[in-house]
């Protein structure tokens, strides 16, 4: 093997648990595997490189080739991978928008037969259904921007299903400075941070965006959070993000961090997922893992 073919290689412990791209075998985690950076797979040890120049001649016979006679080799076959899914954005909630809008218009429309079209020129969806509307506008909107800066360094996934669960994550940033979970709000007002107790009361942090208490948004982002660490593993970094896309937010300051979770705007977050970090040459396989356990919904 060449030189150059062993530095684009490297021989490390997994941190977390893999396959071989060559043979499939399962790694698990802390196992000795070789990190091809080129592909940035990983394969077993024992495994033979893709693409590696076999001279068939030597391995058939001891006996050197006449200096005329010419070297028959012969190039492993490259296995294409599968390619990622990444979703759509806000895809899930489109559906339950339209679902519960047809779902209206069928149960109006057999209960006035002729008056039912009339009823539903003259009448709105109620906020039950119109907010999946908004949220899936929100989704769709930072899904976009996000897409647009996707590279082998910045790679995102969208709309992936929890399993054994009825919620999902808007959207996954796989980045060199860790892996963000990033939850789209499309909320009117001023997001801001209250803080009550202290001294003689337990500290509590509400989140309110005007003066609605959202509160429960971050619970929800802390279970997402959670959800990719398992995944992942505790070593690699996992931040929870609550972007506002259409919020008040004031000229200076505004962003703030609430019980580990981000609370931006759009602008504000895309210069931290471009940032540099230690997870340069882990992102194509901590992306696979992902997008493996959280299917797209």
């Amino acid at each position: 093997m060449s030189e150059g073919a062993v530095a684009d290689e490297k021989r490390m412990k997994l941190r977390y648990a893999g396959a071989c791209r060559l043979c499939g075998a399962d790694l698990p985690a802390r196992a000795e595997a070789i990190y091809e950076r080129a592909t940035k797979t990983v394969r077993c040890v024992d495994c033979s490189p893709t693409g590696a120049v076999a001279e068939v001649r030597a391995q058939q016979t001891s006996k050197s080739p006449e200096p005329d006679e010419p070297l028959t080799r012969v190039v492993e076959p490259v296995e294409t991978p599968e390619p990622i899914d990444a979703g759509t954005p806000g895809a899930s909630a489109r559906r339950e928008f339209e679902r519960r809008q047809a779902k209206r218009e069928d149960r109006i429309r057999e209960k006035h037969p002729k008056l039912g079209g009339l009823i539903l020129a003259l009448s709105d969806d109620p906020q039950s259904t119109t907010a999946w509307k908004t949220g899936a506008i929100g989704e769709e909107r930072l899904g976009e921007k996000l897409n647009a800066l996707a590279s082998d360094s910045v790679r995102v996934l969208h709309d992936r299903r929890i399993p054994g669960s009825r919620a999902n994550i808007d959207h996954i940033a796989v980045t060199p400075s860790g892996i963000y979970v990033i939850d789209a709000k499309r909320y009117r007002g001023r997001p801001s941070l209250k803080v009550e107790g202290g001294l003689l009361r337990p500290r509590t942090e509400k989140l309110l965006v005007g003066t609605r208490d959202c509160t429960k948004v971050v619970e929800g982002v802390l279970k997402q959070v959670d959800v990719v660490r398992g995944i992942v593993g505790e070593q690699v970094p996992v931040t929870g993000v609550l972007c506002f896309i259409e919020a008040d937010w004031p000229l200076i300051g505004g962003a703030f961090t609430t019980r580990g979770v981000e609370v931006i705007w759009p602008k504000k977050l895309y210069p931290r997922l471009m940032g540099p970090g230690p997870l340069e040459s882990e992102i194509a396989d901590l992306y696979a893992a992902i997008a493996a356990a959280l299917p797209r919904s």
